[in-house]
């Protein structure tokens, strides 16, 4: 009921405008009046209401703990959605800002990530510039559209730092344009409207991030300042940010619902889905579901190829990572202890086993779980297998 609410409403919207370009009134007369009726600020709540129907998508779990979740993930999309779309939607200034973080998340966010974002437009140019630092992967999309438009985001421009003239310094500057540019350059188009970076670490503890900022650039001075707030942008960002919660968290329980017929295994996720959600194209993802008992534990085996990084984590049902700053919810390329073959075994248990790369569930019974691969050279699938606490040592023997 609550997904053909956001349906209807979006659908309210379409005819509503369309009948106001029919009386000769513009896209700013119209928002005018919706902001001044509080017809904007209702259809923001009424959206977040509607949004409450990702809970109760079928298959998803139902019980206090997991609805409790949900709810602030909802919460946390909201104020991730508010961020993007009210504070930081002007593409004539725009601001690299975390949307996604240690208390916002969406679409199994990575724990070894520093995610970046901005508003941008492909009628403008900009100057990304700053410093490299030390973290490992550094990489630059454009991407169509955003998620508070309520579909996907497809790719139309992406770099990586390896791939970019960098001063021994370790200073850089990157052209982002429509238009060609000699040097380091990050294509776009006149549909891009989201600068995505990824900063991607081996280790968080000892590398650094890089340092950043983007500017517009070839405009007047005055044109690079923000534009003085109009109902129409307030009208949009309210849109764009209840969309965003609606459109995002619906996506994902959909996912998760799927994840379900192949619960504690790891098979590939296809990657024209991913790519269409935003994902890296330089990555493939193993999406699944897990649920492990008190008693049990999932073994997950793989031997890692030539890669610039893979890394494996436990999510909640809602697809946010489990609470990577206290607990071992993950492992990667870096951290992980091998077996003399360069193969990994990881454990997911409730409680320590006593051998290497447990990862923890950190209060949970089941949710959702990635494994990925960055830039490898082959794709080997990880096997799984579903274990009883005490066949574990006889199995694989004492911690190391």
């Amino acid at each position: 009921m609550r997904r053909l609410a956001i349906r209807l409403l979006a659908f309210f919207r379409r005819i509503s405008l369309l009948i106001q370009k029919l009386r000769g009134k513009t896209p700013a007369d119209v928002a005018e009046r919706r902001v001044v009726s509080g017809r904007s600020w209702d259809e923001f709540c009424d959206t977040l209401k509607a949004a409450g129907a990702a809970l109760n998508f079928p298959g998803a779990p139902q019980d206090p703990f997991n609805q409790a979740e949900g709810y602030r993930y909802l919460s946390r999309l909201a104020r991730g959605g508010l961020m993007a779309f009210v504070e930081y939607s002007d593409p004539r200034a725009p601001v690299l800002h975390r949307v996604a973080h240690e208390t916002v998340k969406l679409g199994s966010d990575n724990p070894d990530n520093y995610y970046q974002t901005a508003t941008i437009c492909g009628d403008y140019e900009y100057r990304i510039s700053g410093r490299r630092n030390t973290v490992k992967y550094l990489g630059f999309g454009t991407q169509a559209g955003h998620y508070g438009q309520g579909r996907g985001m497809p790719p139309t421009g992406y770099v990586e730092a390896e791939e970019l003239e960098i001063g021994e310094d370790g200073r850089l500057e990157l052209i982002v344009s429509s238009r060609r540019h000699e040097g380091n350059w990050l294509p776009m188009t006149a549909e891009s409207g989201t600068l995505i970076v990824r900063q991607t670490f081996l280790d968080r503890e000892t590398e650094v991030p890089a340092e950043l900022h983007i500017e517009r650039i070839n405009c007047p001075d005055d044109e690079k300042q923000p534009s003085p707030l109009t109902p129409e942008q307030i009208d949009e960002g309210l849109k764009s940010a209840s969309t965003l919660v609606a459109g995002a968290s619906m996506i994902f329980a959909n996912w998760a619902r799927g994840f379900q017929k192949h619960t504690n295994s790891l098979p590939m996720f296809d990657p024209d889905v991913s790519l269409a959600a935003g994902g890296d194209p330089n990555i493939v993802y193993y999406h699944s579901h897990w649920a492990v008992a008190e008693d049990e534990a999932l073994v997950i085996e793989a031997t890692p190829p030539e890669c610039e990084h893979w890394n494996f984590q436990l999510n909640n049902y809602w697809m946010e990572s489990l609470d990577y700053r206290y607990h071992n919810i993950h492992t990667n390329k870096h951290l992980a202890h091998y077996e003399e073959d360069g193969s990994v075994r990881l454990v997911v248990a409730h409680e320590d086993p006593g051998l290497p790369n447990w990862i923890e569930t950190a209060g949970h019974t089941s949710g959702t779980m990635c494994f990925r691969w960055i830039r490898a050279t082959e794709h080997p699938q990880p096997q799984t297998r579903l274990v009883k606490l005490v066949e574990l040592k006889a199995l694989y023997g004492e911690k190391k």
